[in-house]
């Protein structure tokens, strides 16, 4: 059987949307602590072994685009006969003091270089020199997996992570790579043959609707922004994020524990822990605007993924990826109001009806012919830089990229952290990634330096509003505790009369109680979460 696969039209739009200073590069970024490692060492050979024993567990690693002469037809994924994996798997160090600040700029160079297109759409950078990192011991380092997003879906990082991972320090040596034969590509005259074909077909299967397919094959070619499914509102106030981005990202991140998330949510009935991420984002947005004195009175918008199961299909059916548009509240100063506004939100029937749009959208332009979504994503391009900062989808993303509830280990060397860092396009220059991990909530802003030439201000926008927030929720804790106090110290005379009458009295004290809220540090402050110097 063949292993040459065509990309579908969601995926090709992220391919034919890359600009000159914009593309769809997804990273995901690992560090670990080698101590756990046999030894306390892990080499580079190793790691370059076990990447190569597990390369026929995901076949986009050998493969390249092959694209379709005029773009008459989406490309295709072919084996790439030339396949040498110390291209993609490098090597580089961090000049001391090897801090955050250092490693932060270091990953975003390195996101923000596009890949080769001859070439599989992935790169690994073994990072070592991370010897400045909180509460980590001298000899970190990081594995930074750079895949383009028309390689993989944003839910696919956990299976990148997952397969190049194990689940114990002590997991045995990877066995020899299996023998791999590349397939001949096809030739350029038969796929432009096929090509033809197609978009013949998907022009009269479009005859009807053919006034809808265009309008929508435009959106199609920013499916990352959002135009796909959203439209864009007038009335929404745009910031400094929402304008032409540069070729220059920037990175930061800031790690949360998932208990004190939980505890966030309870301080509003039914709001949930994506609730609370969004009151915590939304937070960070507002200071770090009104630091700069450009808070818009009217609230602040976030696009967010939505996966649609399409009506009647089975649970083994994968679900189609829709884009929603939430609220901040970022006109709300009260945290716990921001939090019930976002949560009320969530729970009205308008998310549900966009989602069922967004669905429609996204099975209609599976017609689109290809030579139409790749032109309408180079016209959408340029009119965007012409324009500047232009009608908003929404003002931001925010992203979750699902990692693993368990500790990972790379070569024996326990994962400590797991980040990523998303793309971002003109109108649509920030993009907030929450991971999840071990039992930490990550959460990591990207944007371009022009638009955010502070991030390290940023991140610390976001440690505040999580700090607000759960200061509240372990003040309520601690109140509904002190409640249930005068109930237990009015059983003790029953106790007492017990006792009187020959029984042993209870020695267990009255003011305990089984529920504790999440551990807080000394004096209700907490070192930073990212490793930094």
């Amino acid at each position: 059987m063949s292993r040459m696969r065509q990309l579908s039209a969601h995926d090709a739009a992220f391919l034919f949307g890359d600009t000159t200073h914009s593309n769809a590069n997804v990273s995901l970024v690992h560090i670990y602590n080698q101590s756990t490692a046999p030894g306390g060492k892990v080499r580079f050979k190793s790691i370059l072994a076990q990447i190569e024993s597990r390369l026929d567990r995901l076949p986009v690693f050998r493969q390249k685009l092959q694209r379709v002469p005029l773009d008459l037809d989406y490309p295709y994924w072919v084996d790439d006969e030339n396949f040498d994996l110390e291209y993609h798997v490098r090597h580089i160090a961090l000049p001391k003091p090897g801090d955050w600040r250092q490693f932060c700029i270091q990953v975003s160079r390195i996101h923000a270089r596009p890949l080769a297109l001859d070439r599989p759409l992935w790169e690994i950078y073994v990072i070592e020199g991370l010897d400045s990192f909180l509460d980590l011991p001298e000899g970190t380092f990081a594995l930074v997996t750079k895949i383009h997003h028309a390689a993989i879906d944003i839910e696919g990082g956990n299976e990148i992570t997952m397969l190049l991972h194990d689940a114990a320090p002590t997991a045995s040596a990877p066995p020899p790579p299996a023998p791999w034969f590349p397939e001949r590509p096809p030739g350029r005259l038969g796929t432009l043959r096929r090509g033809v074909l197609r978009s013949a077909g998907a022009t009269l299967r479009l005859a009807r609707p053919i006034g809808r397919a265009l309008r929508a094959a435009a959106p199609a070619a920013l499916t990352l922004a959002g135009d796909l499914l959203l439209r864009p509102r007038s009335d929404m106030p745009a910031t400094r994020f929402n304008a032409v981005v540069s070729p220059h990202r920037v990175f930061e991140t800031r790690r949360f524990r998932l208990d004190e998330f939980k505890a966030i949510r309870g301080l509003v009935e039914g709001a949930t822990v994506n609730d609370a991420v969004l009151a915590v984002c939304g937070g960070a947005l507002r200071q770090y605007l009104a630091l700069h004195d450009e808070l818009p009175a009217d609230g602040l918008n976030a696009m967010t993924p939505l996966y649609v199961r399409a009506e009647g299909a089975g649970a083994e059916s994968a679900p189609a990826l829709s884009w929603i548009r939430v609220p901040l509240a970022t006109e709300v100063a009260d945290p716990v109001q921001r939090l019930a506004a976002i949560c009320a939100h969530h729970a009205s029937s308008e998310v549900v009806a966009r989602a069922v749009d967004a669905r429609e959208l996204t099975d209609l332009t599976r017609h689109v012919p290809a030579s139409t979504l790749a032109l309408t994503a180079k016209l959408l391009g340029r009119a965007a830089a012409s324009t500047g900062r232009r009608a908003p989808l929404a003002n931001c993303t925010v992203t979750n990229v699902p990692g693993p509830s368990a500790p990972l280990y790379l070569c024996g060397a326990r994962m400590t952290y797991l980040s990523a860092i998303m793309p971002i396009a003109d109108g649509m220059g920030l993009v907030f990634a929450v991971t999840s991990y071990d039992g930490q909530v990550i959460v990591s802003p990207t944007s371009c330096r022009e638009l955010m030439p502070d991030p390290a201000v940023f991140a610390q926008c976001l440690r505040d509003s999580f700090q607000e927030l759960l200061a509240l929720a372990l003040a309520q804790q601690q109140q509904q505790q002190q409640e249930t106090q005068p109930q237990r110290a009015a059983v003790r005379p029953a106790r007492s009369r017990a006792s009187a009458a020959g029984k042993r009295p209870s020695t267990s004290r009255s003011g305990r109680t089984g529920a504790t809220g999440p551990r807080a540090a000394p004096g209700a402050r907490r070192r930073s979460p990212a490793p930094s110097g």
